[in-house]
């Protein structure tokens, strides 16, 4: 999915994270993107324009209510997407790179 800009809907919601949790500036929320939704949850990114941090977060709507989850982070919207879509790693991806190294490859990734 293409990240959007945000609707015209969903500034209520956009009024849970509309600080700067780095250097407490005021976000734009015409700058937020979303970058998934599913039901009533939607996932966004915004970048700070005076400290340039990002922050991801999930907005959960229902009757009850809008809530929020968000994480400060270096990724940028295209970073996210492409994470979220990549192959999982697991402990043996982990286990399969450390023999790797200790058999003296690294000399072959650091060239």
């Amino acid at each position: 999915m293409e990240p959007t800009k945000l609707p015209n809907f969903f500034d209520e919601s956009i009024k849970i994270i509309s600080f700067c949790p780095v250097c407490n500036a005021k976000y734009n929320p015409l700058e937020a993107r979303i970058l998934e939704e599913k039901d009533d949850a939607h996932l966004i990114h915004i970048k700070c324009r005076r400290c340039q941090s990002c922050v991801v977060a999930l907005i959960l709507t229902s009757n009850l209510g809008i809530s929020s989850m968000g994480i400060v982070t270096d990724l940028t919207s295209e970073d996210v997407i492409k994470f979220k879509t990549a192959k999982v790693i697991d402990a043996d991806d982990v286990i399969n790179i450390h023999q790797l190294l200790e058999s003296g490859a690294e000399i072959l990734i650091s060239n």
